[in-house]
């Protein structure tokens, strides 16, 4: 499996499986390795690519078109997946473009199994006849860290100068006229609005130390699986506001905050949740019990676990 989504490898490697992590000498995107800002067991294992040729591979998982396209075969000394070895493509990304022209990469192929993380790419993708399954994100609880101390907002995005309107910068004024924002991220450097404080790509723990002494989370993103980061504030116990588009209705209960599609609702209930902490600690305590039930780690693996039973001889 390829280091691809930092927080999804995650929780996947706290599973009871050795995870085999290509590894290159510049640690580029076709060998990132063993994390290097989380905290991952000894079973996720670093393998060159000489390595990796001559490894017994159980089943291989796939995240991208270029892996499924060539990269896995000529790390695995040849052997194709889905052919040669058991393969699951694990998508985690909701699709791009018109609703007719939505078709998976791995559509049609019956030698493996697609993953989808939320319902939504589920229902977006045309995966065609390929199997497919959901398995819903799960988080490393981070515990309840919440004080709420600071009437601030926390959001965080990646690179939100870049992905712009699917990120929702552009709402970022909105929600600073209802009070200061502290952005975390990659990239947020290059974000200029007054009321926002960058906070530029902090390591995992210092991150959410930081979350949880503001008040409340705004997830403003438009277009987007499901946030991890959203889940990860939930699980810290912080009462949350989200733009309500693709998973969120699904993942968030109407007592951890609010979903709506209307901004200025949005934007009315991050001054009321600012001016109440009182209340605003109540709809955190929901959020975070909402998301160890949905969200928790132990399901998580235990469906991981079932469908690798299943793709396996």
């Amino acid at each position: 499996m390829w280091h691809v989504h930092g927080s999804y490898a995650t929780s996947l490697v706290q599973g009871r499986h050795t995870y085999l992590i290509p590894v290159t000498p510049d640690r580029g995107p076709d060998g990132r390795g063993r994390a290097q800002t989380w905290d991952w067991p000894s079973t996720a294992v670093e393998v060159t690519a000489e390595q990796c040729a001559d490894a017994d591979v159980d089943v291989v998982i796939l995240q991208r078109p270029e892996e499924l396209e060539g990269l896995a075969a000529r790390w695995l000394g040849g052997r194709r997946p889905g052919r040669d070895l058991p393969a699951i493509y694990l998508e985690h990304n909701a699709p791009q473009g018109r609703i007719n022209d939505l078709r998976h990469p791995a559509a049609d192929r019956s030698d493996l199994t697609v993953v989808h993380v939320t319902h939504c790419n589920d229902l977006l993708w045309d995966c065609g006849t390929a199997p497919t399954t959901v398995i819903e994100h799960g988080i490393v609880d981070p515990g309840q860290r919440y004080t709420g101390e600071l009437a601030r907002t926390a959001v965080v995005i990646n690179e939100p100068a870049r992905r712009a309107r699917v990120t929702g910068t552009d709402l970022l004024p909105r929600f600073a006229a209802a009070g200061d924002i502290d952005l975390y991220g990659m990239g947020v450097n290059d974000v200029d609005v007054p009321g926002v404080t960058p906070h530029e790509d902090l390591p995992q723990h210092r991150m959410h130390a930081d979350m949880a002494r503001r008040r409340v989370y705004v997830h403003p993103i438009r277009w987007t699986s499901l946030g991890l980061s959203l889940l990860e504030a939930m699980h810290l116990g912080m009462p949350v506001v989200v733009v309500g588009t693709t998973e969120a209705f699904e993942a968030v209960p109407p007592e951890a905050g609010l979903v709506s599609t209307d901004v200025d609702r949005l934007v009315q209930a991050t001054r009321d949740l600012l001016a109440d902490p009182l209340r605003a600690r109540a709809h955190g305590e929901k959020a975070r019990a909402a998301a160890l039930s949905r969200y928790g780690l132990p399901r998580f693996l235990s469906d991981w676990d079932r469908l690798l039973e299943e793709v396996t001889p």
